[in-house]
């Protein structure tokens, strides 16, 4: 059995649960039809069973009350573990999020299993043996998971999410679960403002427009934001730009900021030193626009426009806005 640890918000399920649970389906198939339950920590929004069916899960285990009601990782570990009691399942895994990696390794932890960080594909079940991103995706590394359960997440867009053709029942099922005081000695004690979100909005966006030293200050980055609107996408920075108060730190992406895997990446006046590589080796595409065609960012993008991003992207705005009438 295949149990996944589903992330919700007030607006609904997180996306990469749902392309954890379309990778688990890979997984079912691979294993004749193994069964997959889902478990939801705290509280959950109203049509939480009726989408989850949709992507093929069996039974959804709900563990709410006062103790889940914010997030605490070691209490959200708990509950996977009483779930996958309950289920009997001999994989558990995870969305590669920032929640979502620190509850699979407390699962492994407290199970004594390894744990496979940012997995983007399997190769069979006996024995199971994974391919997982490393330093940061710019390199791939197959990893045994010789114990049972097999503990893993799985790296942002790895699969599309993806309903499934035949609908599971998705009943739910009261989780019961008892907390040790220790459970509860880190937790959330409370969620202020709209940016909560931001860094993993960041992580999961499809499109993401970078901007670097090259904006040339805090004034400089209104086109690359249009671009970024224009493109549903998101803006994402270099760190010298945070580092000199030009933007926040929730959108730097980088080593020590968001590491992202956006269908399309557009880099604009980012030199592409190695700390920013490590964050957005992943991206499907990238697009990259500077002065320096010698740049390290521009050598490794799959295209790249010589120029000055003050001149490229309005050229570009203008371009998509004509094309739209």
């Amino acid at each position: 059995m295949i149990l996944v640890y589903v992330e919700t918000s007030a607006e609904g399920i997180q996306e990469v649960s749902l392309e954890t649970v379309t990778f688990a389906r890979t997984l079912s198939e691979a294993g004749n039809g193994v069964p997959i339950d889902a478990v939801v920590v705290g509280p959950a929004p109203n049509d939480l069973s009726t989408e989850l069916a949709s992507y093929g899960v069996r039974n959804v285990h709900h563990a709410s009350g006062d103790d889940f009601d914010l997030f605490s990782g070691a209490a959200t570990a708990s509950a996977v573990i009483a779930a996958r009691q309950v289920a009997g399942s001999v994989v558990v895994m995870a969305g590669g999020t920032n929640r979502g990696n620190e509850v699979v390794a407390r699962v492994a932890t407290r199970l004594d299993v390894p744990m496979a960080a940012n997995v983007v594909s399997f190769h069979g079940l006996s024995p199971f043996v994974v391919t997982r991103q490393v330093v940061g995706g710019a390199a791939l590394e197959e990893m045994r998971l010789g114990k049972r359960p097999a503990v893993f997440s799985v790296a942002g867009h790895a699969v599309e999410p993806v309903p499934a053709e035949t609908p599971g029942a998705g009943s739910i099922v009261p989780l019961a679960v008892d907390l040790a005081p220790e459970d509860l000695l880190g937790r959330v004690t409370s969620v202020e403002g709209a940016d909560t979100d931001d860094a993993d909005s960041l992580k999961s966006a499809r499109v993401v427009v970078g901007a670097g030293r090259g904006a040339g200050g805090p004034d400089g980055f209104g086109d690359v934001i249009e671009l970024a609107e224009l493109l549903g996408g998101t803006l994402g920075v270099s760190r010298v730009v945070t580092s000199l108060g030009w933007r926040p730190h929730h959108e730097q992406v980088g080593q020590t900021g968001s590491r992202i895997s956006p269908e399309v990446y557009i880099p604009c006046g980012i030199s592409g030193a190695i700390q920013h590589w490590a964050g957005c080796a992943s991206s499907k595409v990238i697009l990259a626009i500077n002065t320096d065609a010698e740049a390290p960012m521009m050598t490794k993008a799959t295209y790249a426009v010589v120029g000055d991003m003050h001149e490229v992207v309005p050229a570009i705005n203008e371009e998509i806005r004509r094309r739209r009438g």
